[in-house]
């Protein structure tokens, strides 16, 4: 038998619990157990020495699967693929159509500059190989191939090689779409360690993207400088930002789509007015009843759970600027004007009719999104995360000398006497 309902609690503004709670909230972070980076730095230690044969044996070890190739063959992709419904191809074929059109838009050229003999510039190249992380066994999350390999493709990345422990045929028929080289079926800490140094059948990547549990969280924190990572992807989150002209029932539906993630999700509701808070809270326990999830979405409701009741629009703001969320659904009056207002969200979604799962899905922006409150300086995965500038420099004899004192006057302060020597030597005669 479940338990009983965990009560969504309503923290009103004045009262003596909310700045505690909210500051409980505002504090969460990317933060592992030590224990969990520790077996994910001895994971990392036996692939770097022992290659394809500790990926075989890790494997093992933690998921009991055996593995004669870690590899996917293109033939057994393409049939596991086309195992996928015609519903769900037409829905993923949507969907990457979206999502590529909307990161075609974040192409940024190079460019160059030119006065006084001296030429500056930026040029963009993008990365030559890219990993992909997918969750996988008996998670399904073909969005995630989406969301990720098509802003690489758009970027023009070389090559994009995913690694996913038991594929399932609807993310192989994404990787199909999104324009993924190769699969891999590994996946955990060793999958990140195959990607960061590479194995005898795993190419060494520059880039690895992609959420995992938290010993590839870990593992990505451990091999970030050898190898690029997009974050440290902690629980998600949902920041609701409500007034009472919403239908007190979409906005419980919305907190219960962040709940049914994982135990450790984050659903905040922002609200104004006393009133509203009460009916949505009783609508929550009317429908978190009905889930098939119910059990998680308590235990996320009970723990992470919180519902802010304020007085003003400015208070709105405020509050979700402070809790700095993955997302933010705006569902007030005036959705723009509050949105504007608000400077630190991974992804905003504005007025009644944009649920967070537009985003999830087939809006258009990449679903990887900072998390723990690193939207305060931190954005969405886009077409710069697969990409890297080179500065070019170049100057004429005359733009050198015209420079050397400068030059010289700061080497000199710097106490660094060979560098205005390497100008100087060109220069004085």
């Amino acid at each position: 038998m479940l338990p009983p309902l965990p009560m969504l609690r309503i923290y009103e503004k004045g009262g003596p619990e909310f700045q505690a709670r909210l500051r409980a909230l505002c504090d969460r972070n990317a933060a592992l157990p030590e224990e969990i980076e520790v077996a994910a730095r001895r994971v990392i230690a036996e692939v770097r020495a022992g290659g394809d044969r500790a990926v075989r044996e890790l494997t093992a070890r933690f998921e009991k699967r055996n593995l004669d190739a870690l590899e996917l063959s293109s033939a057994e992709w393409d049939r596991m693929a086309a195992s996928s419904s015609t519903q769900v191809r037409t829905a993923l074929e949507h969907a990457a159509r979206r999502v590529r059109a909307f990161h075609e838009l974040e192409r940024h050229p190079s460019y160059e500059t030119s006065a006084d003999g001296i030429r500056v510039g930026s040029r963009v190249d993008p990365l030559a190989r890219v990993g992909i992380y997918v969750p996988g066994g008996t998670a399904r999350y073909p969005s995630t191939v989406i969301m990720t390999a098509v802003p690489a493709r758009v970027a023009g990345v070389g090559e994009i090689v995913m690694t996913t422990p038991g594929p399932s045929p609807e993310t192989l028929l994404a990787a199909r779409l999104a324009g993924v080289d190769r699969v891999f079926v590994i996946g955990g800490a060793q999958a990140i360690a195959a990607l960061a140094y590479g194995t005898e059948s795993v190419p060494r990547v520059d880039k690895i993207v992609g959420p995992g549990n938290a010993y590839v969280a870990a593992a990505k924190r451990l091999v970030f400088g050898d190898v690029g990572i997009d974050s440290i992807a902690g629980p998600t989150e949902l920041v609701i930002a409500a007034d009472d002209s919403v239908d007190p029932s979409w906005i419980a539906a919305d907190l219960l789509a962040q709940a049914e993630h994982d135990a450790l999700a984050v659903p905040i509701l922002v609200v104004r007015g006393a009133e509203v808070a009460r009916r949505v809270a009783a609508e929550v326990a009317r429908q978190v009843a009905l889930l098939p999830r119910r059990e998680i979405a308590e235990q996320s409701l009970a723990a992470q759970g919180a519902i802010f009741v304020v007085d003003s629009d400015d208070e709105l703001a405020d509050l979700v600027n402070q809790l700095a969320p993955e997302h933010a659904e705006l569902a007030v009056r005036d959705a723009r004007g509050l949105g504007a207002r608000i400077k630190t969200a991974g992804a905003l979604f504005l007025g009644a009719h944009t649920p967070e799962p537009v985003g999830d899905y087939i809006a258009g922006p990449s679903h990887v999104l900072p998390t723990g409150g690193s939207a305060r300086f931190a954005g969405p995965l886009c077409v710069a995360d697969f990409v890297k500038r080179t500065s070019i420099i170049e100057y004429d004899a005359a733009a050198l000398a015209a420079q050397s004192d400068d030059i010289t006057a700061l080497t000199a302060v710097e106490g660094l006497d060979a560098h205005g020597r390497a100008v100087t030597i060109r220069t004085r005669r």
